[in-house]
């Protein structure tokens, strides 16, 4: 009997040859389809079997994987997923292919296949990505696109998981740039998830890359989005985490990225806050503090103009609102303002809602404080 594939021992990378020829590519194209196999037992099923056609023949065979897992692999024909692909408009790629990224096979389990749609991933040398909380804070938001923007300045692509909150605002800062940007999805290549993603990731595809190991029609389930993450941080060269809690996903980028190497930043927040708990523990566990993206770009090695703080405002504004702009050295209530800009109560309140609405100050807990775009000067 052979040893069960959960036991096996695995090297890194795939068998020599592995996908190269037609065959074995459409047994890849089945194997990816699969929706219970984790892709740790896959990466040690193809070892043990030593080829991909040796591999789906087992599990067809039942000695591998799951009943549905069989079922499936009986029933899917591996054209009509390839046809799917180029419907999708994305490409299919093997190990063996020169687009498939070596960066991740420094994990245990890497993905067997690779669908992208978009640019190529190695467009781009320099990657950072940049993970986080889906209901993150105002600042939080702020802060991701900010760093996406900066570093997307600087020709650094950043990747992250099309996600809402810190992944959004992370990948929309780099397209503000103008740069470039990978998303990493949790579903088939062809499922736009989340729905709130949809024109985000569509704008990806256009200038930057969009990437899943799950062939067209897998649908977006909890427990891919874990595994999604492994792919996000073997992408990059460094993790950068903002806002988390206790229970975040973030966490589980973390543990990928220590596991191969790879450097991790962390964004701190106030002790008070929920979701600074995991940037937090983080810090206090070693890993390296920033403050922006000032502090990423130096700790990177890359040189780029720094954007100064300054005491004017970045923008030309009537004397009331320069003088409620300039009272506003920390988060400070209306009559807090009103007293320290020397005007009424009403007359401050009415400059706080007009440089709200240019988005140059925010409330956060009826308290007004500056946006990261209103303390620095416009590039």
């Amino acid at each position: 009997m052979p040893e069960p594939v959960e036991a096996a021992f695995a090297p890194i990378g795939w068998p020599d040859g592995f996908g190269r020829v037609p065959e074995e590519r459409r047994a890849i194209a089945v194997l990816a389809s699969l929706r219970g196999i984790t892709p740790r037992n896959l990466h040690r099923l193809c070892w043990r079997e030593a080829s991909a056609s040796a591999a789906l023949a087992a599990i067809r065979a039942g000695r591998a994987g799951s009943g549905a897992d069989r079922e499936h692999a009986l029933a899917t024909d591996a054209d009509a997923i390839l046809r799917a692909s180029d419907a999708a408009g994305a490409r299919f790629l093997t190990p063996t292919d020169d687009e498939y990224p070596s960066s991740v096979l420094d994990l245990d389990d890497p993905p067997v296949a690779l669908f992208v749609r978009g640019a190529r991933v190695d467009v781009c040398e320099r990657r950072v990505a940049i993970v986080g909380a889906r209901r993150c804070s105002s600042l939080g938001g702020e802060i991701a696109r900010d760093l996406g923007r900066r570093l997307g300045s600087a020709g650094v692509c950043v990747v992250s998981g099309a996600a809402y909150g810190i992944d959004a605002a992370s990948h929309r800062g780099a397209l503000d740039a103008g740069g470039r940007t990978i998303a990493v999805l949790g579903s088939g290549i062809d499922v736009g998830y989340p729905r709130s993603s949809a024109d985000l990731i569509a704008r990806i595809a256009e200038s930057g890359s969009v990437v899943s190991e799950y062939a067209p029609g897998v649908p977006a389930e909890p427990h891919r989005f874990p595994a999604r993450n492994r792919i996000v941080v073997a992408l990059a060269t460094a993790l950068v985490v903002v806002e988390g809690t206790g229970s975040s996903g973030s966490r589980i980028s973390v543990d990928h990225a220590l596991d191969i190497g790879r450097d991790v930043f962390a964004v701190p927040g106030p002790v008070t806050s929920p979701l600074a708990e995991v940037p937090l523990a983080l810090i206090r566990d070693g890993a390296t503090m920033i403050r922006g993206a000032d502090d990423l770009l130096h700790d990177l090695g890359i040189t780029v103009a720094r954007e100064e703080e300054r005491s004017d405002p970045p923008i030309e504004l009537p004397d009331h609102e320069r003088r409620v702009w300039a009272s506003l050295a920390e988060p400070s209530l209306p009559d807090a303002v009103a007293r320290s800009a020397l005007l009424s109560l009403p007359d401050a309140v009415a400059a706080l809602i007009r440089l709200e609405l240019r988005g140059l100050v925010r409330s956060t807990g009826g308290r007004y404080e500056r946006t990261l775009s209103g303390a620095r000067a416009r590039t």
